[in-house]
């Protein structure tokens, strides 16, 4: 047995160990700080072999195994600070995997558009596509030659046993360059172009075949413009649509025939919905909305190419099918009834659809895969993300929704401590990212999982300009930073307030990055609302991000800067928590990384220099090698351990 794999076998054996302690006492620290076990399990088109990602050692690698033994055939690991990304099964007994590089400065591996190739016994490994690839010298033989752009998996075209389809964004003097589509051969790397994109940043979309048919792209990300061609390729040409203006289009499959594609699309600013266009008639048919959230996920096949399912997510996650009495659609029905109270999702197929990956999680259950055999009938379990978990240990998380000050309805989740009766409860206010594009969704959180474990309700928002509502509903927390998005967390706490839920008395609040923002200008904003205040690689000093930072390194940073927050440098100011500690009561932890670029640490020591020379409490923690979130899992230890030490002082338990 190779090292490697001792590695594995050691790993699943100390899961074990430590699961038969974790059930005797309440859940560590510890269980909350570590990183899934598994993730992204995927079965190979004719469901001979099962692959899945594994961190044993805080990287991420792929184990292959026989899908009917169990048993490992190879693991791919990548050296010193690459690991496994997203992977793709481009035949029975082949995977292509992306290179990613983890540094502490960013907030997500580093991807650089390299793609390898490796038969599912470890042989014919080959570096298919990248930088590197080999030089052309004098031969005859075509190689891989080195490809300058960031490259991701178009089409594995499973029914072709060599090649692959790769989209190409190449690196030219534009930041907004002409996408390329290559076809790739599997083992060599061999490319050949087959076109090139009829605008800037356009996304590609293939029929059943493998025929790049279809493009989309936006001049100005709001309008969007679609383009086709025909089956044996040719020139692209624009698809008038009439007076219908559709914005936030997204491709996703063809129908059976061929002669329609799926698309997700918004107009006039309102929540997506997904929409059947005929190519031929130009003809638009709705196929299924919601009124005040866009789909959460379109679910198609990825062996099939079959859209069986639109997954949307206002309160609990819920499902509407294209076709109902089809065969994924009834699957997916009879094992949402069979795992009941978990949120299913069908994750990965055989080209014939009688095997699948089934993903089970929610609320209390961080994860769960299983093996569906549809010819016997017969769910087999295989993996737990985070088998030391007990969900019978974890608080259940409940939709909420309120109105605020202005009229606009705010929707958000509470998770309230297990065994409590949900009155007079000490309160976490935890605001997310972004704010404009991440949102907040119902299933399984450490960061609340461990305020609840601790007795402390969590109350997340979904505050205007969040993603996933609508184009309007994002537009209204343009340059409303400072103000009507922390009113609507503010009226969040108000609204559990009066319901008696949590105690008015007994109120923190904290955030990551804009929610670190959010964190202190709230309590800037209601001084007697919260007790504490802790900002977690926040941003403080909005004149200061048109400076420092990878946002405002680029062009676009600029221009999305002036969008959202405007120009007006008294607002700015006025809107920043490191020009307005007079108006700050709560003592505050700030915690930031030494390596961040996102919000780099200059934020942290203009708000620090404010915090001194008001003479405001507060406490500094920085994490020199961490960036714009907090890789180690020590440090994540340590980062717990403090905001629980934190809380502890400021809130009754």
């Amino acid at each position: 047995m190779s090292k490697m794999m001792q590695l594995i076998v050691v790993i699943t054996l100390c899961v074990v160990s430590f699961m038969s302690d974790a059930n005797q006492s309440a859940p560590a620290v510890d269980d909350f700080s570590r990183s899934s076990e598994y993730s992204q399990v995927k079965i190979s088109p004719k469901g001979s072999y099962l692959a899945v990602i594994m961190q044993p050692e805080g990287k991420k690698m792929l184990v292959i195994l026989d899908a009917k033994k169990f048993t490992i055939h190879h693991a791919i690991n990548f050296e010193s600070n690459a690991q496994v990304g997203a992977y793709h099964w481009v035949s029975d007994d082949r995977v292509v995997v992306a290179k990613e590089y983890l540094r502490g400065w960013q907030d997500h591996p580093e991807y650089y558009g390299e793609l390898y190739g490796v038969n599912a016994d470890g042989s014919k490994a080959k570096y298919l596509v990248g930088y590197l690839g080999e030089m052309q010298t004098g031969s005859h033989i075509k190689k891989a030659t080195p490809l300058y752009g960031t490259s991701y998996l178009l089409d594995p075209l499973i029914h072709d046993e060599d090649k692959m389809l790769i989209v190409t964004y190449p690196c030219t003097s534009s930041s907004e360059p002409h996408t390329v589509v290559y076809e790739v051969d599997i083992f060599s790397g061999k490319r050949r172009k087959v076109t090139r994109s009829p605008s800037r940043m356009a996304n590609f979309l293939t029929d059943h075949e493998g025929n790049v048919r279809v493009a989309v792209s936006s001049d100005d990300y709001i309008k969007s413009t679609i383009h086709t061609r025909e089956k044996s390729g040719g020139d692209w040409q624009a698809l008038d649509l009439g007076d219908l203006t559709y914005s936030d289009v997204e491709l996703h499959a063809f129908d059976s025939s061929g002669d329609a594609v799926y698309i997700t699309a918004s107009i006039s600013g309102e929540a997506q919905g997904l929409y059947k266009l005929n190519l031929k008639t130009r003809a638009v048919d709705l196929i299924h909305k919601e009124e005040k959230v866009s789909p959460k996920q379109i679910w198609v096949d990825e062996a099939s190419k079959e859209l069986f399912a639109i997954e949307t997510e206002l309160g609990y996650p819920t499902y509407a099918f294209v076709d109902g009495q089809s065969d994924k659609s009834m699957r997916l029905k009879s094992l949402i009834s069979a795992l009941r109270g978990e949120q299913v999702q069908l994750v990965s197929s055989t080209e014939d659809g009688d095997t699948n990956i089934i993903y089970a999680s929610n609320d209390r259950n961080p994860g769960q895969y299983y093996l569906f055999d549809a010819k016997s009938n017969n769910l087999r379990f295989l993996f737990a993300s985070r088998s030391w978990i007990d969900a019978e240990q974890m608080a259940q998380t409940k939709p909420v929704s309120y109105t605020s000050r202005d009229g606009l309805t705010i929707y958000g989740y509470l998770t309230v401590p297990n065994n409590t009766i949900e009155k007079n409860l000490p309160l976490v206010v935890m605001p997310h990212g972004g704010p404009h594009g991440p949102r907040d969704w119902w299933g399984f959180d450490p960061d609340a999982q461990l305020l609840a474990s601790r007795g402390m309700a969590v109350l997340k928002v979904n505050f205007r300009g969040s993603g996933g509502f609508g184009r309007n509903f994002e537009h209204a927390g343009h340059r409303k930073w400072g103000a009507e998005i922390q009113f609507d967390i503010i009226d969040g706490v108000k609204y559990l307030v009066e319901q008696g839920t949590v105690n008015k008395n007994n109120i923190c609040i904290m955030g990551a990055s804009f929610g670190g923002y959010s964190a202190l200008q709230s309590a800037i904003l209601e001084p007697d609302m919260f007790k504490c205040a802790i900002g977690v690689v926040g941003v403080y000093d909005l004149p200061l991000m048109f400076k420092e930072g990878d946002v405002a390194e680029r062009d676009s940073g600029q221009r999305y800067l002036q969008n959202v927050l405007g120009t007006d440098e008294a607002q700015l100011k006025a809107f920043s928590p490191s020009y307005n500690i007079d108006k700050l009561k709560d003592p505050v932890l700030i915690v930031h990384g030494g390596e961040d670029q996102r919000a780099p640490i200059e934020q942290a020591e203009s708000l620090i220099a404010a915090l001194k020379k008001a003479k405001h409490p507060y406490i500094y923690e920085l994490l020199k090698d961490e960036g714009h979130g907090f890789y180690k899992q020590e440090h994540r230890t340590r980062y717990y351990q403090q905001v629980l030490t934190f809380l502890d002082q400021h809130l009754t338990m």
